[in-house]
């Protein structure tokens, strides 16, 4: 019984060490858990971003789209809220318009979004149509988002025709962020990608639909493509927190597109975009090096990235290949 326990523990240890060596020469190995890693700050929640408003200290939300741009979100403590935008669509999915997106693919996005994901407030958008429908098909997509895709409160584009789907959602307990101004799932029916509340009328309509959105339950309201005089009045109205994208400097907080962001998207840049980083141009540059290196087979090096085997065993296995 002795020996039988024995042989099991070392066959056992055997699996292990497999298993780990398995890990060690992958090239893409999951990475080894260290609290040296872990971010010290707490879970953001609505209350927090509430607080934020209430100090006056801005708060910054970026778009993620999968499990690394999460960990790069997680990685900052100043990051306050992470949207997984339908803005994927074009950024990651090849789309011509974010009106294209499903549901199943941005659950898809969002699970992988939401495992990389410590610290910040997670949102993502409901997609085109999947909210434009009756309160209890809406409701289910959205339950859907939440225990599918692992998110923390949703967001829709509209004004005051959406506020009995926020007041439903709100109600039964997901968190609502709204989202007026530009709305780029109408960019159809606007013409195009527009400045919206330039005129009398146009600003008025802006700050009806953003009273209506923060009556009807919704905790936080993106202003998009505004002009900044009525970015500053709707958030000095308002006792929700405003998220700006487009909307000038006095809003409670801003949001961009991850791409924007690293100088990534070749496509249009908006006025409103800075880029803060140029990982485009880095990306092509690592390119260029490696292909040229595999075709003047500078890589991989024979000594220093090659493995090896032993001596006597290589000249065995000459042997029993004649």
């Amino acid at each position: 019984m002795m020996l039988s326990i024995a042989q099991n523990g070392r066959a056992a240890l055997r699996l292990w060490r497999g298993a780990h060596d398995q890990r060690r020469w992958m090239s893409v190995r999951p990475p080894e858990a260290s609290a040296s890693s872990a971010i010290a700050r707490k879970k953001v929640t609505i209350q927090s971003l509430q607080d934020m408003k209430t100090n006056k200290t801005p708060i910054t939300m970026i778009t993620a789209y999968d499990y690394p741009n999460a960990l790069a979100c997680s990685s900052n403590s100043l990051v306050d809220m992470t949207l997984v935008g339908d803005s994927l669509a074009q950024t990651c999915l090849g789309y011509s318009s974010t009106t294209q997106l499903t549901l199943s693919e941005m659950i898809h996005h969002t699970r992988a979004v939401a495992r990389g994901t410590t610290h910040p407030f997670l949102v993502a958008d409901m997609p085109f149509g999947t909210y434009h429908c009756s309160l209890d098909e809406a409701t289910k997509n959205a339950i859907r988002l939440v225990q599918d895709g692992f998110v923390e409160g949703v967001k829709m584009e509209g004004g005051s025709e959406i506020a009995g789907t926020v007041h439903k959602l709100s109600s039964v307990g997901i968190p609502v962020m709204a989202h007026v101004g530009l709305l780029p799932q109408r960019h159809v029916a606007m013409s195009g990608y527009k400045v919206q509340g330039k005129s009398l009328g146009g600003a008025k309509r802006v700050m009806k639909d953003a009273l209506a959105l923060q009556e009807a339950g919704a905790f936080s309201i993106v202003l998009e493509a505004i002009p900044k005089e009525l970015g500053r009045f709707i958030t000095e109205r308002l006792r929700i927190p405003t998220i700006g994208i487009g909307a000038g400097p006095w809003t409670d907080g801003q949001v961009l597109v991850w791409d924007d962001v690293m100088g990534t998207w070749s496509g249009h840049k908006a006025k409103f975009v800075r880029r803060f980083g140029d990982l485009k141009k880095e990306r092509d540059s690592a390119v260029q090096g490696y292909v040229e290196a595999v075709k003047n087979r500078t890589f991989p090096n024979a000594n220093s990235e090659s493995y090896t085997i032993d001596s006597a065993e290589w000249d065995r296995f000459l042997k029993d290949e004649q």
